[in-house]
């Protein structure tokens, strides 16, 4: 099995169709509802959102891990929108570290792809970009945003399911 040190892919077939699954993507109301994020703005390609990290509403234990962030500024840059197929942004991953500045670092690219599938929508969630991450903190970060977007494929499962 090759292990990738740049990239990290996550695949969900979810049991909604591709317009449910788009809107829990792409309206930033919903994305931070099942995320955990209370974002400033809309999505919109190169538009920068601010917001602050707000445990999800969809999982109370997943809630209670994000407490010990919630507040703290989270920010991203809208990078491309293809409706109903494609939505990717930039961002500093894991940066959660008190007052550490991350503006200097590189930033990943995640992208949620959709695609048809039978019985629902697959998902693709692809972050890539680590090896340009400085060394000190490579490994924890992927580490952590590995575990990350296997948790947050559940909270949007969990998502769609409630609200469907």
């Amino acid at each position: 099995m090759t292990r990738h040190t740049d990239r990290i892919e996550k695949k969900i077939l979810l049991r909604a169709p591709r317009e449910r699954v788009w809107g829990a993507i792409s309206d930033a109301r919903q994305f931070g509802t099942w995320f955990g994020v209370e974002f400033d703005g809309e999505f919109v390609a190169g538009a920068r959102l601010t917001g602050k990290i707000t445990p999800t509403k969809v999982d109370p234990e997943v809630a209670k891990s994000q407490q010990p962030y919630s507040g703290k500024a989270f920010e991203i840059e809208v990078d491309r929108i293809e409706p109903m197929r494609l939505l990717s942004f930039r961002w500093h991953p894991f940066a959660v570290e008190p007052g550490l500045d991350y503006s200097k670092e590189p930033a990943t690219l995640v992208a949620f792809e959709l695609e048809p599938a039978a019985g629902g929508t697959m998902l693709t969630i692809t972050e890539s970009g680590f090896d340009r991450i400085p060394l000190a903190r490579r490994a924890k970060a992927f580490a952590a945003n590995d575990q990350g977007w296997l948790a947050q494929t559940k909270l949007l499962e969990k998502y769609l399911a409630r609200t469907s």
